[in-house]
């Protein structure tokens, strides 16, 4: 089924196409997030925890340094919410096999099961948008989201495909 959405004007560089598109990203970020919240809230975790969650699944056994750059946030950060994760059971550590100061990082069962179910509500909801917009929309939609994503870290978002 197409989407019900307007196409874009040919004038789509325009102020008012421009602040549509960022309106659009702002509230279906802000949806799809919301549909995670509150599997999150009961775990007594948030937004962040769930990112880490999410790219340890991807890549096991990612090395501590790799995930910061791939959240791009402070390794205080980081370091507050892999704590929390392995306090709560859902993460382990482990020494790197050529370099032992080097920690890999990797989910327990527990934290399998947990990013398994965010996950789920996840996929429901961008399944449920992709099928309503097809298949020529949801390639130009990765198209868009991959041009705002700078050259020198597109390797980064390749590198997680599996």
């Amino acid at each position: 089924m197409a989407a019900t959405t307007p196409s874009a004007s040919p004038l789509f560089l325009r102020e008012s196409e421009i602040r549509r598109g960022i309106e659009l990203l702002y509230f279906g970020n802000s949806h799809i997030t919301r549909s995670i919240d509150r599997g999150l809230a009961k775990q007594g975790l948030g937004r962040a925890h769930h990112r880490a969650l999410y790219f340890i699944a991807r890549k096991p056994d990612m090395p501590v340094s790799d995930l910061l750059a791939l959240l791009a946030i402070t390794k205080q950060s980081l370091g507050r919410v892999l704590n929390e994760l392995i306090e709560r059971g859902l993460l382990e550590t482990r020494p790197g096999e050529r370099d032992r100061r080097q920690r890999l990082l990797r989910l327990t069962a527990e934290g399998v099961a947990l990013e398994a179910s965010l996950y789920e509500a996840l996929r429901e909801r961008l399944s449920a948008a992709y099928s309503r917009a097809g298949q020529n929309a949801v390639s130009g939609f990765w198209a868009v989201l991959e041009g705002l994503i700078p050259a020198e870290e597109m390797s980064r978002v390749e590198g997680l495909r599996g």
